[in-house]
């Protein structure tokens, strides 16, 4: 405690209390403000399929920005959305059909963007409906029919489930089977079903593989504007004649389709930084990405279900920040954090230098009177003939140290006055001589 009671009169201590101070203050500040991951994981869907493909993409962009993109396969959309909600999975992000989830049940989620229309196609066989001159318009005419509505845990399945339902139809009115895409599309080929639902972009490869079997038509839905109205999550999508394949024919005529969103969602407490450079290099991709899309529709921060993240709101609005479009993605990183962290300490710092000068007077005092507290036990003692030679050390000590002492010329008359004061203190020791 003697220890530390002295140094409250030392400025060194003082001033090094104070530095250490705005290093522990600057280095909690840091942390606060954590760099983004250099490794990230997403899941996708099966590997045939669209969503998987545009991680692909993905993944080859960001690795040119130092972030590893590890890739999931899955089962789809509520596969997906199972492993981002489960903190132990280790999914930073996936993709998202629109639509599908009940954003009640996940509250720690956000939208980056939507990346694309991912229409639904129902892929059907002539044969099987020849009483209806072999094309089917609306759904009411699948009772009855071997069908597949995508296998369990896919966006697919939700969302053939609702058009369904929206139809009056249920399962029960069907011969309804639960496969993925390669299970359906075997079976549509052998015969041993007459339409198949799948979800996916125009571009998905697995609509390759639709192409070559005989037989074989697009639905265009006649009501698509009924159903955009009772599921506002969807949208309608014209798809003209032969832009699935022009060798094909595919689709034969001009047709309307319907389509959710495929969505990138991420955790709520995803890095701002990261938003940015998912965002800016998605804009790339999409640049050319799908046939259906108008340029510069996608990324787009419409029909979202999950809130949209607040700096992905902002980028979608005005664009990368300055530090993202000007310098490279690790500089500005790095940069932004350093400025995050020295804001808030100015705004506490500088109010404190107009108080320097206040400081400064508060520290020669201390000095002043630390010199005058041991003046005051000198003349206490100064009448106890056993301490006469102790008191006359420690008074040519005293003399010494404010002999030496400098001080600014504002502050001359307090050394001044203090010099007088110890020289008041010499004459009443040497009188008791």
């Amino acid at each position: 405690m003697n220890f530390l009671r002295k140094q409250l009169y030392n400025p060194i201590a003082i001033g090094l209390a104070v530095l250490l101070l705005i290093a522990a203050l600057f280095g909690f500040l840091w942390i606060l403000v954590p760099p983004p991951p250099k490794t990230i994981e997403m899941a996708t869907g099966f590997p045939t399929g669209l969503y998987h493909q545009f991680g692909e993409r993905l993944k080859t962009v960001l690795a040119k920005e130092g972030v590893t993109l590890d890739l999931k396969s899955t089962g789809g959309t509520i596969d997906n959305l199972a492993l981002l909600s489960d903190p132990k999975s280790g999914i930073d992000f996936a993709m998202v059909q629109g639509g599908v989830a009940d954003i009640s049940k996940y509250p720690d989620l956000v939208s980056i963007a939507g990346m694309f229309y991912e229409p639904i196609w129902i892929w059907y066989r002539e044969p099987a409906f020849k009483t209806d001159g072999g094309r089917l318009s609306v759904l009411g005419r699948l009772k009855g029919k071997r069908v597949s509505l995508g296998n369990v845990g896919s966006g697919t399945l939700a969302l053939s489930n609702a058009l369904l339902q929206v139809s009056g139809i249920s399962e029960s009115d069907l011969q309804a089977e639960k496969l993925k895409p390669d299970e359906g599309l075997a079976k549509l080929r052998s015969g041993e079903l007459d339409a198949v639902f799948i979800v996916a972009a125009a571009e998905a490869p697995i609509l390759e593989k639709f192409y070559a079997i005989p037989g074989v038509r697009l639905m265009s839905f006649e009501q698509a504007d009924a159903y955009t109205r009772n599921l506002p999550y969807l949208s309608k999508v014209n798809i003209p004649r032969g832009v699935l394949s022009i060798a094909h024919d595919l689709p034969r005529q001009d047709i309307q389709v319907l389509a959710p969103m495929a969505t990138l969602v991420g955790r709520s407490n995803i890095s701002p930084a990261l938003v940015t450079l998912l965002l800016g290099d998605s804009y790339d991709i999409l640049k050319s990405y799908s046939r259906l899309q108008k340029p510069g529709e996608f990324p787009s921060g419409a029909g979202l279900d999950f809130p949209l993240h607040v700096d992905a709101d902002i980028y979608l609005k005005d664009g990368p920040s300055f530090l993202h479009r000007y310098l490279p993605f690790w500089t500005a990183v790095w940069v932004g954090r350093f400025v995050k962290v020295v804001i808030p300490l100015l705004v506490i710092l500088v109010p404190l230098f107009t108080y320097i000068p206040a400081a400064k007077n508060f520290i020669l005092r201390l000095k002043l009177s630390k010199v005058y507290e041991e003046l005051k036990i000198l003349e206490k003692n100064a009448s106890n003939p056993a301490l006469r030679e102790k008191n006359s050390k420690e008074l040519e000590a005293i003399e010494k140290r404010v002999a030496n002492m400098k001080v600014a010329k504002m502050d001359a008359k307090e050394l001044y006055d203090l010099k007088a004061h110890v020289g008041d203190t010499r004459n009443r020791l040497n009188r008791m001589l």
